[in-house]
């Protein structure tokens, strides 16, 4: 017969304990490992009507200032491309003028139509592309086998044959065969009737 071992039944009561919270750990740690290894859900977009069409004044501020400066600048450009034009037509002016009191000196002393009336054409020019003055494009070719250079007078001429208005071109320094077309303006009135003429063409 045995005999009970005093506390023994204690340490039996106790163990069975043991195994009945180990078993519940256990249960309730493979439930939190199930619910780890669930999909997180998907963030959704925010509410964009929520938000202020208007940008923080700071950005506002600078980008009125960036529009600013960029039209600024572009007024800029345009002032120094318009002076830039305006200079070099007083240039192409002041060029033209000093050319043609060079030729009328060279044509001053000059007797009859001169030498070189042969190397010297005239082409009168539209007046829709001369803001309605009369026009003619005089070209200027270098026929000999020298440099020369030239003075050219062209006689505008009304419908009697008189004489209103004299205008003189050249062209200077012209290589064998090169030529130039400098264009003589009539000054008069656009509707006045006119016929331009070649009067005298010297070669120098």
């Amino acid at each position: 017969m045995l005999r009970d071992h005093p506390g023994r039944g204690h340490r039996t009561v106790v163990a069975a304990l043991g195994c009945v919270l180990s078993t519940v750990a256990l249960t309730g740690c493979g439930g939190t490992e199930d619910a780890g290894s669930s999909p997180a859900p998907t963030p959704s977009s925010p509410d964009t009507a929520s938000f202020s069409g208007s940008p923080p004044s700071a950005l506002a501020s600078e980008a009125a200032s960036a529009i600013a400066s960029a039209h600024a600048s572009a007024s800029a450009a345009a002032s120094s491309a318009s002076a830039r034009a305006s200079e070099f037509e007083a240039s192409v002016e002041a060029e033209a003028a000093r050319a043609s009191a060079a030729a009328e000196k060279v044509l001053k002393d000059v007797e009859g139509r001169g030498n070189a009336v042969s190397e010297v054409g005239m082409k009168g020019l539209p007046r829709n592309e001369t803001s309605g003055l009369l026009a003619v494009l005089v070209t200027i070719t270098n026929k000999t086998d020298d440099r020369a250079s030239y003075a050219v007078r062209i006689d505008f001429e009304d419908s009697s044959g008189k004489v209103v208005e004299t205008r003189f071109v050249g062209a200077e320094n012209l290589d064998p065969g090169e030529k130039q077309q400098p264009i003589a303006f009539s000054r008069q009135p656009a509707d006045a009737q006119l016929t331009p003429r070649l009067a005298k063409a010297q070669r120098y």
